[in-house]
C-alpha cells in the first residue's frame, strides 16, 4: 500500500471513528420520532455501566485551562467522563468551562450522550434579584416569574441547563438558616410562588436557548429540621406532612417541573433519599411525576451516618429502589450499582426507568440536537448583566420591600431642604446585599444605600459607619467573625446624628448569616447593632430603620422606639436604587411579609395557621391554665401578610354568595382612603369551624394585588370551590366536609372583616 492510499485509508478510518463518537447525538438530531422512542433507541444501545453512568452527578473538578488531571479524584473523574459514565455535571459555569466539559462527553465517549449541567441559580445568576424570601414578600407572582425568567436567560447564556430551585419548603422556624431560600410559612402562597418560579425558569419551550430546567426542592420536611438546625431531624404528623409541607410540590409536579432533589432529613425515621413513600408511592406513583429525582449533596453516603445504610453499597441499593434517579456527590452508583444489579439486588427495570427519566430530560433540553446550543461566548457577553436584566431586578427589589411601621408619616422622606445622616455598615456595603447563594456573582457589585440615596441631591447627605458588622472577609457564614466589641466609631455616628433631621439607619444581618448551615440561635441584631441603635436614638429620635437581613429578626425594642421601619432583606444587584426610590416615595411600598415576626426568639417556631386546641384563649380573669407564656404575647410582632403602605385602604361590605353545596363567591369593597395612589394585597383566608381532623384558625386561600387612587374603590371578587374549602385526611385523602366555616378579608392575616357560611 502507498503512502497516499495509507493516508486516505487513515482519513476514512478517522472519519468513521468520529461519526460513530457523534453517531447517537447526530441520530436523534432532527428526528421526527417521539421522544419516548428517542429514549427507548438510546437505551437499548447502552451498556449497564453506561446507563449507571448516566445517574453519576460530579462536581466540577477540571479546571479547563490547565492540563487534564492525571491523578487523584480528578483523574478518576475524567476518566469516567470520558468513558460516558457521568450525566450531569454540577458548578461548571460560563461557556469557555462548559463547552470544554461537554465536548469530551459528545465526542470522546462511545455514545456521544450530552451533560445536562446543574448550578444553583437561586435568585439569578451573576445579576442578582432579591433573595426567594424577600421575593416572596411581593406576592407579586408576575414579577416573581419574571425574576425567574432573566435568571434563566442571563445563566444559559452561560452554558447552564439545570437550576437547583426553586426551593418550595415551607417553614416555620425563623433559626432555619434557608428560609431565605424559600417562600415563608404558609402553603397557599408557597404553591402559587412554586408555580411562578417553575413557568419562569422553564418557560413555554424548554429547548428555547433562554430556559432552564428547574428542580422542586426538598423532598421532603427540611424545613421543619427540629430546633431550626440545618440538617437536623424531622418529625411531623400526616397531617402536617399532606396540607402543609406536600401543597408546593405538589404544584410543582402539576406545573410541569422536570426535577426533584430529595432532602437530607428524616421521615418517620427514614431519610428522604432512601424513603421508598416519599420518591416511588407518592412523587412517581399518586402524583404521576414523569422527570427525575437527583439526590442532595452527598446524601446517599450520609444514610450510613443515619443509621439506615451498613456502607455505601447498601445506601446504593436502597437510594435506586427507594427512587433516587440520580447520585450528586456520593460515587455510590457509580461505584457499587453495577454489582448490584448482577447480584440480583437491583433490578435493571429500576436502573431503565431511572436513566429513562433522564435522557427525556435532556431530549427536552434540545441537547441531543445541539450539545452546545448553551455555549455561544459572543451571546454570553451579550445577556450577561443587559440593561433589561438589571430593569427586571430593579421592578422585583421594590416590589419586595416591606414598610413595617411609619409613625407621623415620616416616610416618605423629603426630597429637598433636610440634613439626613445615614448610618450603618450595611448602608455602604456592595457586597452583602447580594445575600447568600450568590456563587456566580462578584463581590462588590450591589448597588449600596449610600449609593442609591445619593443620587437624590436635594438634601445634606452625611455617611458615617457607625460600628463593623463582620471583621474581615469571608466566604462562608462559618468563618464570618461578627463584631461585637468594637463601638469606636460610635461618636462619629452620634454627631452627625445630633446634626440631621433625619437619622437612616442601615441594619440586619450580613448577607452570609443566613442561607444552607446558617442556623441562628439569636434573632436579634447581630454584633454592637442594637447597641448603637439605642446610641443614635438618644440623640435623634427621628430614624428610619432600614432592615438588611435573610430571616425575621426580632426587632422588639425597635418597635417600641423607632418611627419608622422598613423591611428592606437582601435584595441583590439593584439593592440601593430600590431603597432609595422607596424611601425617597418613588415607590410605594406594597410587600407583605410571607413570614412571621417573633417578638421573642421563644415565640419560633411561630405562624399564623395555628390550631386552637383546647385551651385557646384566657378562661377568666386572673386564669393562667391555658396556653401562654407568663413572660410574653402570644402574638407575633408583625403578622404573616403585614404590610403597610404610603396610603391607606378601608374594607367594607363583604358578602358571601352560595353559587352550589360547594362553590361560594365572596365580594369585598376596598378603598384607598389616603391621598396618594397606591397597591394593596387583598387577602382572604378561612377557617373551617370543625372537622374530622382538627383545622388552622386561619388559612390563606386567595389574594388579589390592586392599585387604587386616592379615594377610589373597587369591589374584589374571590371563588371558593372545593378545591380551598376541603383538606387532606390523615390518611393522604383529599375530603370536603359538611360543616360551618367563616372567611375572614383584609390587608394582612389580623383581617377584621369576617362572614359565615354552611356547606351542607
Amino acid at each position: 500500500m502507498n503512502k497516499n492510499n495509507l493516508y486516505n485509508l487513515l482519513v476514512i478510518l478517522l472519519i468513521l471513528n468520529v461519526s460513530c463518537k457523534e453517531a447517537i447525538s447526530n441520530d436523534f438530531a432532527g428526528n421526527t420520532n417521539s421522544i419516548d422512542n428517542k429514549v427507548a433507541d438510546l437505551l437499548a444501545k447502552m451498556t449497564l455501566e453506561e446507563k449507571i453512568g448516566q445517574m453519576n452527578q460530579y462536581n466540577g473538578f477540571w479546571d479547563v485551562t490547565g492540563p487534564k488531571p492525571a491523578a487523584g479524584d480528578a483523574a478518576k473523574k475524567y476518566d469516567h467522563l470520558k468513558k460516558g459514565y457521568v450525566g450531569s455535571m454540577l458548578n461548571v459555569r460560563g461557556v469557555k468551562e462548559v463547552r470544554a466539559v461537554q465536548k469530551v462527553a459528545v465526542e470522546e465517549t462511545r455514545l456521544g450522550i450530552p451533560l445536562i449541567i446543574g448550578f444553583d441559580v437561586i435568585h439569578g445568576y451573576k445579576t442578582l434579584s432579591p433573595i426567594p424570601l424577600a421575593e416572596a414578600a411581593s406576592w407579586d407572582l408576575e414579577a416573581i416569574k419574571k425574576s425567574a425568567q432573566v435568571a434563566a436567560k442571563e445563566s444559559a447564556a452561560a452554558g447552564i441547563n439545570w437550576t437547583f430551585a426553586p426551593m418550595v419548603d415551607i417553614s416555620r422556624d425563623a433559626r432555619w438558616g434557608r428560609v431565605m431560600e424559600g417562600a415563608g410559612e404558609d402553603p397557599y402562597l408557597g404553591s402559587k410562588i412554586a408555580v411562578a418560579r417553575i413557568h419562569g425558569f422553564q418557560g413555554d419551550d424548554l429547548a428555547s436557548h433562554e430556559t432552564i430546567a428547574a428542580c422542586a426542592k426538598h423532598w421532603a420536611g427540611y424545613g421543619f429540621a427540629e430546633a431550626g438546625r440545618d440538617y437536623n431531624t424531622v418529625d411531623i404528623g400526616t397531617s402536617t406532612l399532606n396540607n402543609i409541607i406536600f401543597p408546593p410540590f405538589k404544584a410543582a409536579t402539576d406545573a410541569g417541573v422536570k426535577t426533584f432533589m430529595n432532602s437530607f432529613n428524616e421521615l418517620n425515621g427514614i431519610p428522604a433519599t432512601g424513603n421508598v413513600y416519599l420518591q416511588r408511592d407518592i412523587l412517581k406513583g399518586k402524583w404521576g411525576f414523569d422527570g427525575f429525582v437527583v439526590s442532595d449533596w452527598g446524601s446517599m453516603n450520609e444514610m450510613i451516618a443515619h443509621g439506615y445504610a451498613k456502607d455505601r453499597k447498601h445506601a446504593a441499593e436502597l437510594s435506586a429502589i427507594a427512587g433516587s434517579d440520580m447520585d450528586m456527590e456520593s460515587y455510590a452508583y457509580v461505584d457499587e450499582l453495577a454489582n448490584l444489579v448482577r447480584e440480583g439486588k437491583v433490578k435493571e427495570s429500576l436502573i431503565d426507568d431511572a436513566v429513562t427519566r433522564i435522557l427525556k430530560v435532556k431530549f427536552e433540553l434540545g441537547l441531543f440536537d445541539d450539545p452546545y446550543k448553551y455555549c455561544n461566548e459572543d451571546y454570553e457577553k451579550e445577556v450577561t448583566g443587559s440593561p433589561a436584566i438589571h430593569e427586571a431586578v430593579l421592578d422585583v427589589a421594590k416590589k419586595s420591600i416591606v414598610l413595617l411601621k411609619n409613625e407621623n408619616q415620616l416616610l416618605p422622606l423629603k426630597k429637598e431642604g433636610q440634613h439626613i445622616a445615614l448610618i450603618g455598615a450595611l448602608a455602604a456595603d456592595k457586597t452583602s446585599p447580594l445575600g447568600s447563594w450568590r456563587i456566580a456573582a462578584d463581590d462588590n457589585t450591589a448597588v449600596s444605600v449610600l449609593e442609591g440615596l445619593q443620587k437624590y441631591t436635594g438634601n445634606k447627605l452625611t455617611y458615617a459607619k457607625g460600628a463593623d458588622l463582620a471583621i474581615g472577609k469571608a466566604e462562608f457564614a462559618i468563618e464570618l467573625k461578627i463584631n461585637t466589641e468594637d463601638t469606636s466609631e460610635f461618636p462619629e455616628a452620634i454627631a452627625a446624628a445630633k446634626k440631621a433631621d433625619v437619622v437612616v439607619m442601615v441594619l440586619g444581618e450580613h448577607g452570609f448569616q443566613s442561607g444552607e448551615a446558617r442556623s441562628r440561635t439569636d434573632l436579634n441584631l447581630p454584633g454592637v447593632q442594637q447597641e448603637l441603635l439605642e446610641a443614635i436614638y438618644k440623640v435623634n429620635k427621628n430614624i428610619v430603620l432600614v432592615l438588611n437581613n435573610g430571616r425575621p429578626l426580632t426587632i422588639t425594642w425597635a418597635d417600641t422606639h423607632i418611627p419608622a421601619i422598613v423591611e428592606a432583606w437582601h435584595l441583590g444587584t439593584q439593592s440601593g436604587n430600590a431603597i432609595a426610590e422607596v424611601l425617597y416615595g418613588d415607590y410605594n411600598p406594597s410587600g407583605k411579609l410571607p413570614m412571621s415576626f417573633p417578638r421573642h426568639v421563644g415565640q419560633v417556631p411561630i405562624y399564623y395557621n395555628y390550631k386552637n386546641t383546647g385551651r385557646p384563649i384566657i378562661p377568666a380573669p386572673n386564669e393562667v391554665f391555658w396556653s401562654h407564656y407568663i413572660d410574653e404575647s402570644n402574638d407575633p410582632l408583625y403578622a404573616f401578610g403585614h404590610g403597610l403602605s404610603y396610603t391607606t385602604f378601608s374594607y367594607s361590605n363583604l358578602v358571601i354568595d352560595k353559587v352550589s353545596n360547594d362553590t361560594f363567591k365572596v365580594s369585598v369593597d376596598v378603598k384607598n382612603t389616603g391621598s396618594v395612589t397606591g397597591k394593596e394585597v387583598v387577602q382572604l383566608y378561612i377557617q373551617d369551624l370543625f372537622a374530622s381532623v382538627t383545622r388552622p384558625v386561619k388559612e390563606l386561600k386567595g389574594f388579589e394585588m390592586i392599585e387604587l387612587s386616592p379615594n377610589k374603590q373597587e369591589t374584589i371578587h374571590f371563588n371558593l370551590t372545593k378545591d380551598e374549602l376541603g383538606f387532606f385526611n390523615n390518611t393522604g385523602d383529599f375530603v370536603l366536609e359538611p360543616g360551618d366555616f367563616k372567611v375572614y378579608v383584609g390587608g394582612s392575616s389580623k383581617t377584621v372583616l369576617e362572614s359565615k357560611f354552611n356547606i351542607e
